[in-house]
């Protein structure tokens, strides 16, 4: 661990604990709760992190092999928020501890941790505008932006791996607006760097812009469901989100725009190509049953990276194809839930990846909602039609 990182969290706690009079907290609300005497700032302390156990069975043609055994620390991450000067000003740190968290060193990040996850401030400027700067999620599909301590599942699906758009650093500009009735509308608008996040090497390639549209027929969902999957809240009447999104990642120098290998042609100069991800998705929940649907397609303007002369391959090939999702759960009376996906990945000849379908089962006990869960759930992949693997995951959540 860090520890510099170490240092910083335990002066923060001792200082924290001084005002300790003045919290008012209790699980899953925040570890450490501190408000200014003279309300001119606070800040919320919410530590959490995951483990997993992963069994895996490969299939090598006409029977399993042995299966692999892995455990680890699937997330642990440190977050604060709260505001500074005016309840109008938010703002929001998170940081990564664990291998996953931290990983993707590289010459363009000076081939250091990435412990920041988002470093963002929200100033509510208007009745219903907000304008956000800093490094944080882009308004992507539903499934990203649904906090990974929120999931239905062990964890986010084959489609949000290989074409969601994530983190990255810029700023947003976010409105929402009444139609009529109940009926919600919310908009959306990003400019971003286009290399995903922590890079510290200046900006390679073009701007990122995404935008993205909500619809929200029947109105809000209870304390923001439409961005926390399972109906922990049991939705009285059904609730519905409809989202669009587009984003445009301008001579994108990664094999997927924010991630992925950089496109080093030999003589050390990067391959840049226009990249587009689309995504349409849709929450829907009542009375303990809940449904998410997305689908996402990225095309390139020239997927295959070549050399100077525009005819040699250098090797890398951006991740373009589509992909749907469909997910769905039932919450039971006694907070034991059952849930189901169903992945498709289609991708580009050109890109040598065969198609996949992917099953899975989950079942859940919420013991204090998203904040203390056990979390299982077995997985069926199909390889080109072909059975692939079969892989069961067992894990715990705690969030304070």
């Amino acid at each position: 661990m860090n520890y510099k990182l170490l240092f910083i969290f335990v002066i923060f706690l001792g200082f924290s604990l001084q005002g300790q009079e003045i919290s008012d907290t209790s699980f899953g609300k925040g570890m450490i709760n501190f408000v200014a005497k003279d309300s001119t700032f606070s800040v919320k302390f919410a530590p959490r992190f995951q483990v997993r156990s992963i069994s895996s069975w490969d299939h090598n043609g006409s029977s399993y092999d042995s299966p692999d055994h892995n455990f680890i620390v699937r997330r642990a991450r440190l977050k604060f928020d709260g505001f500074a000067y005016s309840p109008k000003l938010k703002y929001k740190i998170e940081l990564g501890l664990s291998n996953r968290d931290i990983s993707g060193a590289n010459a363009f990040n000076r081939n250091t941790p990435r412990y920041i996850l988002d470093a963002v401030i929200m100033w509510n400027f208007s009745k219903n505008w907000e304008l956000w700067a800093g490094q944080t999620k882009l308004p992507g599909n539903v499934e990203r932006v649904v906090s990974s301590g929120n999931l239905q599942l062990i964890d986010r699906s084959l489609l949000n791996s290989r074409f969601n758009i994530d983190r990255d650093l810029g700023i947003q500009l976010r409105h929402k607006s009444t139609l009529g009735g109940n009926f919600l509308m919310r908009e959306k608008f990003a400019i971003s760097q286009g290399e995903g996040r922590n890079v510290s090497e200046g900006n390679e390639g073009g701007l990122q812009y995404t935008a993205r549209i909500e619809l929200l027929p029947f109105g809000a969902f209870k304390s923001k469901g439409d961005y926390s999957q399972s109906d922990l809240k049991r939705e009285a009447k059904p609730k519905l989100m409809a989202g669009f999104t587009y984003n445009y990642n301008q001579d994108a120098v990664r094999e997927r725009g924010f991630v992925g290998d950089y496109m080093i042609r030999q003589d050390g100069s990067i391959y840049e190509t226009d990249q587009t991800t689309f995504f349409v998705d849709a929450m829907f929940k009542h009375n303990g049953f809940s449904f998410m649907g997305e689908y996402a397609k990225r095309t390139a303007e020239n997927e295959i990276a070549t050399e100077l002369d525009n005819v040699t391959p250098t090797g890398d090939v951006v991740l373009t194809g589509n992909a749907l999702n469909l997910q769905m759960g039932y919450l039971f009376e006694n907070n034991y839930e059952l849930a189901g996906r169903y992945t498709t990945l289609e991708f580009e000849p050109v890109t040598g990846n065969a198609p996949v379908r992917q099953y899975t089962l989950g079942l859940n006990k919420f013991v204090v909602g998203h904040k203390l869960k056990i979390q299982s759930d077995i997985s069926y992949t199909a390889l080109d039609g072909a059975a692939d693997n079969i892989t069961f995951r067992l894990g715990f959540d705690i969030h304070f």
